[in-house]
């Protein structure tokens, strides 16, 4: 069976990427360190991805073969006007002839006789109205391959934007996640600092409950921008139809 180009180079795409996967993951990957953009495919290949897998393009793909095929079968309509016919007649037929001759009676003959009578002939008809309205008709279904071709672009130009806006979405909030979590450690770090010099009399409860406050305000942003990530990734992973593998680096 042979695969359209770009379907093949998409499935090689995958291949590679899953190799890369499997080998990134022995090296215990790190959302908060690594980019995401080397964790998951690259953007083309995502998008002739979800291209290859969208219902609504397989869709406009089907209409285009169905309106391919009607036109097919108009150009040839016209073979409806010729025909042949055929006829075949067995059986016992009974044949009465009269015979008269110089105003004598007539003779009537009577014969019964089993034959095998058939025929056969061509015929051909022009309809007027197939005849005048057969080029617009043609046209008319000419025009409805291109407009389904028409829809199968718009549909695939739709996607891509689409696509193309949710994976630089993902790329921003992934880069606005490690800022926060660099964020909520250094905090934590400070108030390691200021929970030893309250202990040691430096700073008062007023000082060390402002570190405190900082700390858990950092750690509630963290906390809503990794489920924004979260919640990218996955629309990402449903927009494309397929799985990037990443289940487990996003608890």
């Amino acid at each position: 069976m042979n695969l359209p180009h770009s379907i093949l180079t998409v499935i090689i795409t995958l291949l590679i990427f899953q190799f890369k996967g499997i080998a990134q993951e022995s090296k215990d990957m790190d959302l908060m360190k690594d980019n995401i953009e080397s964790l998951i495919p690259p953007l083309e290949t995502i998008i002739d991805t979800a291209i290859a897998r969208n219902p609504f393009v397989k869709l406009r793909n089907q209409q285009i073969d169905i309106n391919i095929h009607k036109l097919k079968a108009f150009k040839v309509d016209w073979m409806r006007n010729l025909g042949v016919q055929t006829d075949v007649l067995y059986g016992n037929f009974n044949n009465i002839s009269s015979n008269s001759y110089q105003g004598q009676n007539t003779a009537l003959l009577a014969t019964r006789s089993t034959q095998l009578n058939y025929g056969a002939g061509g015929f051909i008809r022009i309809p007027l109205y197939d005849l005048f309205n057969r080029r617009n008709q043609n046209r008319q279904a000419q025009v409805d391959i291109d407009q389904a071709q028409s829809y199968v672009l718009e549909q695939k130009t739709e996607l891509r934007q689409i696509i193309i806006k949710q994976y630089n979405e993902l790329i921003i909030k992934h880069r606005i996640l490690k800022i926060k979590a660099k964020y909520v450690e250094t905090a934590r770090i400070h108030m390691e600092m200021a929970e030893k010099q309250f202990m040691n009399g430096v700073i008062n409860i007023a000082e060390y409950s402002s570190v405190t406050e900082i700390v858990a305000r950092g750690e509630a942003e963290f906390e809503t921008s990794k489920m924004e990530f979260r919640t990218s990734f996955m629309l990402l992973e449903e927009i494309v139809g397929m799985k990037f593998n990443l289940t487990n680096k996003l608890k």
